[in-house]
């Protein structure tokens, strides 16, 4: 079995659990898609009045897109660096995707941000995402849409990290435009409420994100 083969369901699989769904399922009996945005997400886990949850949620999301991606590298390693950082890159497609339609939940599932930043750890070197982060914070701070900052920091993401890519190859750029575009489009809906004036801010008791 090629690396390409094993390293994408692999990153899929483990993209796709919905820990934002379990965790309220479990520590509050309740569904997590029955509150707020009806979002497995962080966000919604944590604005729905389970913020320890939320950070959990958010923890374990992003560690699951950085998994995906780190152990899509060993099994390419035997490979050499330029193919496997490829399969790297595109496990971590996987993963993002996986969190956002998730076999488990009739593919609907979050939006994929918090896996995204775990992919983007193991993908590049981190003062690249601690200035996305930055960009994030300073945005959510600013303007109070969660959303807002999301959709900015993932769509700045492939020109802070490809100047780092070896190469880059086609299949780089693919990786690294795909990644921020599924959560650019995740957040069509926030889109839309920002654009007409009605997306709730951070700290609002109403959830949108």
């Amino acid at each position: 079995m090629t690396p390409w083969l094993l390293s994408i369901p692999i990153a899929y699989l483990l993209g796709s659990i919905p820990f934002g769904y379990l965790l309220v399922r479990i520590f509050r009996k309740e569904d997590i898609r029955a509150i707020g945005s009806g979002n497995i997400g962080a966000t919604n886990v944590a604005r729905s009045g389970a913020k320890g949850l939320g950070i959990l949620t958010l923890i374990l999301d992003a560690l699951t897109g950085f998994l995906a991606v780190v152990i899509a590298q060993h099994i390419a390693e035997p490979y050499g660096f330029p193919q496997a950082y490829e399969i790297a890159v595109a496990a971590g497609a996987a993963a993002v995707l996986g969190h956002c339609f998730p076999v488990w939940l009739g593919f609907r599932g979050g939006k994929g941000v918090a896996t995204a930043l775990g992919v983007f750890f193991a993908l590049v070197p981190i003062t690249t995402v601690l200035y996305l982060l930055a960009v994030f914070f300073v945005i959510v701070f600013i303007t109070r849409y969660v959303s807002l900052a999301s959709i900015v920091a993932a769509a700045l993401f492939p020109f802070f990290a490809l100047p780092h890519a070896p190469g880059p190859t086609p299949i780089l750029v693919a990786g690294y435009i795909l990644i921020p575009l599924i959560v650019i489009l995740k957040h069509h809906q926030n889109i839309r409420r920002l654009l007409s004036g009605t997306e709730h801010r951070f700290g609002s008791r109403k959830v949108s994100a």
